[in-house]
């Protein structure tokens, strides 16, 4: 039997997508919400999700399946936005002592790579689908390799925070979180919440329009 494909839609534009469009340089591809939207377990759309959810998307238990999956799309797409500029070619390696340590996988020093910023050694902590022996042979920002490619990335982040808030339980902004822009207190938090700000309608985010922005600072 062909396996059911569930009703999508897509998400909004982050702020730097919106800007990259019209300044130029690396875009979210609406390809990609397909892909996040497919991936994720229905635990995500469920009340199985932490209630820290409503920071973002108050109305999130009350929405459709749809929307649930459109707003987890544009929470990808934020990730992506805040952790690599929406380049899924872009390879990091930190120096700080915490990070700055062998990959199980590769035996190097860890580096973050592709739109999430992952690491080879998730693919043996999360089951994701990379190759360190088929990708060593090619260049280091070869989109060919398996951790660079949109989908294999993807894919494994939807499964990294399934790991987080549905197995074990902990907040969606968790201080032991994977990625350092969910940890709250930070520099790469705050870059992440300002792309949080055009979440999709059914989220129920009160927007304020910028003629209502306008009239706000002439009063003052």
């Amino acid at each position: 039997m062909t396996p059911v494909v569930p009703a999508m839609k897509p998400a909004p534009p982050t702020p730097i997508d919106t800007k990259r469009e019209e300044l130029g340089g690396p875009q979210w591809d609406q390809e990609w919400d397909k892909i996040v939207e497919l991936a994720l377990p229905p635990e995500m759309l469920s009340t199985a999700v932490p209630r820290d959810v409503r920071r973002f998307c108050p109305q999130f238990y009350a929405m459709s399946e749809v929307d649930k999956r459109a707003f987890w799309a544009y929470f990808f797409q934020a990730l992506a936005g805040a952790e690599a500029g929406l380049k899924p070619t872009t390879r990091v390696r930190h120096t700080e002592p915490e990070v700055a340590v062998p990959d199980d996988v590769t035996k190097q020093i860890v580096r973050q790579e592709g739109l999430l910023q992952l690491a080879y050694e998730d693919q043996k902590r999360y089951g994701c689908d990379f190759d360190w022996e088929a990708d060593k042979h090619l260049p280091a920002h070869d989109p060919a390799r398996t951790i660079l490619r949109p989908k294999n990335n993807l894919e494994c982040g939807v499964k990294i925070l399934d790991r987080q808030i549905i197995e074990q339980h902990k907040r969606l902004l968790s201080e032991s979180g994977y990625w350092s822009t969910l940890r709250p207190g930070g520099e790469s938090y705050r870059v992440f919440v300002k792309q949080m700000t055009n979440v999709p309608e059914a989220c129920g985010v009160k927007r304020v329009k910028a003629s209502e922005t306008k009239t706000k600072v002439a009063l003052r």
